[in-house]
């Protein structure tokens, strides 16, 4: 069975509302899982150029499904070592959340594959 590898990659302005007040981070960063394919979301790295902890979180159809915690002035390379399988037209996006007033950009390389 033949795969087809996406991704979900940018610099992205945000500005923090409370850490328990995700936003979405980008339209380009929101991804429909096809008719006829199932998706598998495969890794997430991610860069924090801020002096606070953000949390970048995956949602599937709008509820949590893995959340990415970046510390002050890092980044993270974490591989999905647990693969689900996402259903067709589930909607799949990416939103911060930071401490109110933080301002800064998070890098975004998110990895799925359609099977």
């Amino acid at each position: 069975m033949a795969s087809t590898p996406r991704f979900l990659q940018g610099v992205f302005s945000f500005t923090g509302h409370g850490l328990d007040k995700p936003e979405l981070i980008d339209p380009s960063l929101s991804f429909v899982v096809p008719e006829g394919t199932t998706a598998q979301p495969l890794y997430f790295r991610g860069g924090n150029s801020s002096d606070e902890l953000v949390v970048v979180t995956l949602l599937r159809d709008g509820s949590p499904m893995r959340m990415f915690p970046m510390g002050a002035k890092s980044g993270v390379n974490i591989p999905l070592r647990v693969v689900e399988d996402v259903d067709p037209d589930t909607v799949l996006e990416l939103v911060v959340a930071a401490p109110a007033g933080t301002s800064g950009e998070v890098v975004v390389d998110f990895g799925l594959v359609l099977i």
